[in-house]
């Protein structure tokens, strides 16, 4: 009888729309967590730190919690997002962000799952979607819909490194699915790609030297040893995720709401530098960019102009320089620097260019007058 309540609960799951629903019991994971925590790999995400038995172990925060659903929401693509770093000229945004804020869109879809599982089967439940300290990656691989890949996010056999996810809690036992093996195998090309090197080592990350991390989370001045990594990545990184060979599997997601907003995604630096509070908080009204507040987004778009080699950008950098905010005015002080180097560069270059093609000219002439 479990286990025909298994399957109901997964097809419903579906029906809801979500690609992948799996079971599993609660898990203890508070060890690792907290060796984790203790080399301090967490940075500012001070709220990493705060309980973390009740992080590590479902039942440390809800005792009566018998099962745990996990389920997962396809966000692919459809590209590989790493076409975008090709052009310095605009912003590049990992794509996650480039859509509404999905946690608006899963947890109103958990939120229905749970009033029928509740009516259904008579229990009481929890929805979980980034709302409370919940180790959704460990649970998802428990209940067999991928695992942890050495890039510390999940990889799913279907849908690669692009699953959004999200967890119900019920007190209702009911008989779990297969947890999944690792199949990463020798590859490590997540691993490589870092333009940070932000992994201790494989399965492993310092949070701290993650561009996602200090595009987002980061709230300081970016240190200067991490500029020029960046790039033209304004918010979050996709590297890791995109080069994953799982991926050759993913799928555009279906849910149009994940698709990509034209009129705000990977634009023009140029454009993104003249946005004030206003204007950025309406360009980014539904998506989680608005979170990190103008002057943090300022700041990295500055970053990636200095990275950019276009000497067209510094008067987009000037009104930047004497900005009221230090961090927005430490990257514009950067950035115009950097350019200002790579202009006289080309200057010497040219006049380098200019002296050879003399000399030239003199060595012929003197030749032809033998």
């Amino acid at each position: 009888m479990s286990t025909e309540i298994r399957e109901a609960i997964k097809l419903k799951g579906k029906e809801i729309g979500f690609d992948v629903v799996r079971l599993t019991k609660p898990i203890d994971k508070v060890a690792d967590l907290k060796e984790w925590l203790a080399n301090g790999y967490h940075g500012e995400m001070d709220w990493l730190a705060k309980n973390p038995e009740v992080r590590g172990n479902a039942q440390n925060m809800w005792k009566e919690v018998e099962t745990v659903i996990s389920v997962g929401y396809n966000y692919g693509p459809g590209i590989n997002p790493l076409e975008n770093l090709k052009n310095t000229k605009n912003g590049n945004i990992a794509c996650y962000a480039w859509h509404n804020d999905y946690h608006d869109i899963i947890k109103k879809k958990l939120k229905e799952f749970g009033n029928w599982i509740a009516r259904t089967y008579g229990c009481e439940l929890k929805v979980f979607v980034d709302t409370a300290p919940v180790m959704e990656r460990p649970l998802a691989q428990a209940a067999g819909m991928g695992w942890q890949g050495k890039h510390t996010c999940l990889v799913s056999r279907e849908f690669g490194s692009w699953l959004f996810l999200g967890a119900i809690y019920i007190t209702k036992e009911i008989e779990p699915d297969t947890p999944e093996v690792d199949h990463c195998g020798k590859c490590s090309r997540c691993v490589d790609a870092c333009p940070t090197d932000a992994f201790v080592k494989p399965y492993v990350m310092d949070a701290r030297k993650c561009i996602s991390y200090l595009t987002i989370e980061h709230k300081e001045a970016i240190p200067d040893h991490f500029k020029e990594k960046m790039g033209n990545r304004i918010y979050g990184c996709d590297d890791c995720l995109a080069v994953c060979p799982w991926n050759k599997f993913a799928q555009k997601t279906e849910e149009i709401g994940f698709w990509m907003r034209d009129n705000a995604i990977n634009l023009s630096l140029s454009e993104y530098a003249k946005l004030d509070d206003a204007s950025f908080r309406e360009m980014f009204r539904k998506s989680p960019i608005k979170r990190i507040g103008i002057d943090r987004f300022l700041r990295n778009v500055l970053i990636a102009m200095g990275n950019s080699n276009d000497i067209n950008f510094l008067e987009d950098i000037k009104p930047h320089l004497c900005s009221d905010n230090p961090i927005v005015q430490d990257s514009a002080l950067w950035a115009y620097e950097r350019l200002q180097m790579t202009e006289a560069n080309k200057s010497i270059v040219a006049c380098q260019a200019k002296y050879r093609c003399c000399s030239h000219k003199i060595t012929a002439d003197n030749s032809d007058s033998r």
